[in-house]
């Protein structure tokens, strides 16, 4: 399987954003959204997938936290799919449980192709430190919309927000690093269509 790298710039009136991508690293990142805990996050999904990510993000965040996290999202989906190419020989589905003391999350993936949001997710208060806990649907929606995924996200407990987040993070990178493996015995693309 050749490199499944991709980088990705994404500039607007309100953010400048680039991400770079290996599918086949390590878990390392770097990471500087200007926002301290969605670099938290990200970190969780690129260490938990194995996934190499670097992103560097500036936005408007004397207005608030709501276009950097959207666009990192957006941008984030648009090198997924780069360093996804065609699909050929991948597993294509993934899913993953991950607890954190009294959290539990379930995700699971299916690089379809076609976008699709499922998010399921209370948190017991509206901010995580500074972060508004709304902002993670903005995430989770511009990733599937420009990835061209299928997402489903439940929260199944949690009375801790950190918690919550951190096990659906965590659980993301499980399920992404599933769905993009290589299954040594899928040939082709792992669907009837011939394309995903």
């Amino acid at each position: 399987m050749s490199a499944r790298t991709a980088t990705i710039k994404r500039e607007t009136r309100e953010t400048r954003i680039e991400v770079s991508i290996d599918l086949d690293g390590c878990g390392e990142s770097q990471l500087d959204t200007g926002v301290p805990f969605l670099d938290h996050m990200l970190d969780q999904v690129a260490r938990h997938g194995l996934i190499d990510l670097r992103i560097q993000a500036q936005g408007d965040l004397q207005i608030d936290a709501h276009h950097t996290v959207e666009d990192v999202g957006i941008t984030l989906g648009e090198a997924l799919a780069a360093a996804l190419g065609d699909k050929r020989g991948i597993r294509r589905y993934g899913h993953a449980y991950v607890p954190l003391d009294e959290a539990l999350s379930r995700v699971v993936v299916d690089l379809s192709g076609r976008p699709g949001l499922e998010y399921h997710a209370q948190y017991p208060r509206e901010l995580i430190g500074s972060f508004d806990v709304d902002l993670f649907h903005e995430f989770f929606a511009g990733l599937v919309n420009h990835a061209r995924i299928t997402l489903h996200i439940d929260a199944l407990r949690g009375g801790n927000a950190h918690h919550i987040a951190e096990t659906i993070f965590k659980a993301l990178g499980r399920a992404l690093r599933m769905a993009v493996e290589a299954d040594p015995r899928m040939q082709g693309i792992p669907s009837t269509k011939g394309s995903l």
